[in-house]
């Protein structure tokens, strides 16, 4: 009896790995059908993209004129071609630099007390556990962010002035009367205090609802590994509010060379020049008052141009340290 065989089949044959299975048409769909189907939300973007273009990108055309020689009633792009004979002018200008250095010191202040205090403030209202308290103190730390500026200008004038309030408690702890608005070395206290009194509520908001992100669980690991409320806030709480803290300090860093001109500008007088005069505030008057345009547009671009150097570098220097950054 003959043992009967087992005939094993060839292996197949090498070929190319199998085809990935088709892509879905309605992933394939471009963004003309994206756009036919959903243009009503497409269509939500149409105002704030007329604004950015009516109010921001079209005026810029207007730089031309730190190049050209500008005239009231003329060309609106000039005359004729200056080159750089504007910026020379205030490069050496001795009251451009003065003005500069006060823009340099009054947004180093303005950023050094107005950025970190909403943090000092949140933390403080997230460990209030009494609601009424708690909103309260909100209540009242927003309310100045609603005031018109010139509402908060004229208050700070009546409180400051020789019959003010201040004026009034000096006297009666024995003193004599000061002229805050007219000395010039009380210019920067006076607008760095009433920005802090009028922002630092605002600001608390973002960090507040951060806060809310974070989960409890990480504090609850926290606290079995006996970490009190302060390692809690430095271990938890501050990297778990940090992307926030980096963008907002992104944005304040791409203002800080335009310091609140409206303010300025209300509160200002000739007297407090040499501390007060600003970039902003003084090309408005080398463009209003002085009809200067093209020097003042010199100074402008000057200064937007210092102003993105800023938020770039801030903006490079946040991802390279932190891995957090705006782009």
């Amino acid at each position: 009896m003959s043992t009967p065989t087992t005939v094993t089949s060839p292996a197949p044959a090498p070929g190319p790995p199998a085809s990935r299975p088709p892509v879905p048409r309605a992933a394939r769909r471009t963004w003309r059908r994206a756009l036919r189907r959903d243009w009503q939300l497409y269509s939500l973007a149409i105002l704030p993209l007329l604004f950015f273009l009516v109010f921001r990108y079209l005026p810029m055309l207007g730089n031309v004129i730190a190049f050209r020689r500008f005239q009231p009633g003329g060309s609106i792009f000039g005359e004729y071609w200056v080159g750089l004979r504007y910026v020379k002018m205030f490069l050496s200008d001795p009251t451009f630099w003065n003005v500069f250095t006060n823009t340099l010191v009054l947004g180093a202040l303005t950023l050094l007390f107005c950025f970190p205090l909403p943090i000092v403030l949140a933390l403080l209202l997230n460990e209030v556990r009494a609601r009424k308290l708690k909103r309260f103190v909100q209540s009242v730390s927003y309310l100045p962010h609603f005031l018109s500026i010139v509402i908060v200008a004229a208050m700070v004038m009546q409180l400051l002035s020789m019959d003010g309030s201040i004026n009034q408690l000096v006297r009666a702890a024995g003193g004599e009367a000061v002229p805050f608005l007219q000395r010039p070395e009380w210019f920067r206290a006076i607008y760095v205090s009433s920005e802090v009194w009028q922002t630092v509520g605002w600001g608390t908001i973002l960090y507040l609802a951060a806060l809310t992100t974070i989960d409890d669980d990480l504090y609850e690991a926290a606290r079995i590994d006996g970490a009190n409320r302060w390692r809690q806030t430095w271990h938890v709480t501050l990297p778990g509010i940090r992307p926030t803290m980096v963008t907002l300090l992104i944005l304040n860093i791409g203002a800080f060379m335009a310091v609140g001109f409206e303010k300025i500008l209300l509160l200002y007088n000739p007297l407090t020049y040499p501390t007060a005069d600003v970039i902003s505030t003084y090309l408005f008057r080398m463009g209003f008052a002085s009809s200067n345009f093209s020097y003042a547009a010199a100074i402008g671009l000057f200064e937007a141009v210092i102003g993105l150097i800023l938020v770039m570098s801030a903006n490079l220097i946040a991802r390279r340290t932190v891995g957090t950054s705006l782009w």
